[in-house]
């Protein structure tokens, strides 16, 4: 009787054991599956804003750099690498009014730079033909 006694112990404590790797188990699985709820939106949600903002970024971007490079030009007005990409910028917007003044202190600075001088009279046809109609 003794032994029967010992038997159903531990079988008992065998599937109390089981038990408790069971919750054990279904305890690490919601945890992790709490930490992934929560984690997953905040990503998305960063991922969407990132989108966005390349999405409607790219003008207001070089906008920005435009502004920077002008600044640039009031403290040291000239600055040819900070001329150079005020127009590079410029013409990327599609303004070729605004790329026409600094173009003209490029020419000026360095005369012999042929591509400024076509450059510059390719605009300024541009601005013209804008003009006339």
């Amino acid at each position: 009787m003794a032994s029967s006694g010992e038997e159903y112990l531990v079988a008992r404590q065998k599937q109390i054991e089981r038990k408790k790797r069971i919750v054990t188990w279904i305890s690490i699985i919601c945890f992790a599956g709490s930490g992934i709820a929560a984690v997953v939106p905040a990503l998305q949600k960063a991922t969407n804003n990132e989108i966005q903002q390349q999405a409607e970024s790219p003008k207001a971007s070089l906008r920005q750099k435009a502004q920077g490079f002008e600044l640039v030009l009031q403290r040291e007005p000239e600055n040819q690498v900070a001329l150079e990409e005020l127009v590079r910028i410029h013409i990327q917007l599609r303004d070729a009014q605004s790329a026409i003044a600094p173009l003209e202190k490029l020419v000026r600075l360095q005369p012999e730079r042929q591509e400024y001088k076509a450059l510059l009279e390719h605009l300024k046809k541009q601005v013209g033909n804008t003009k006339s109609p």
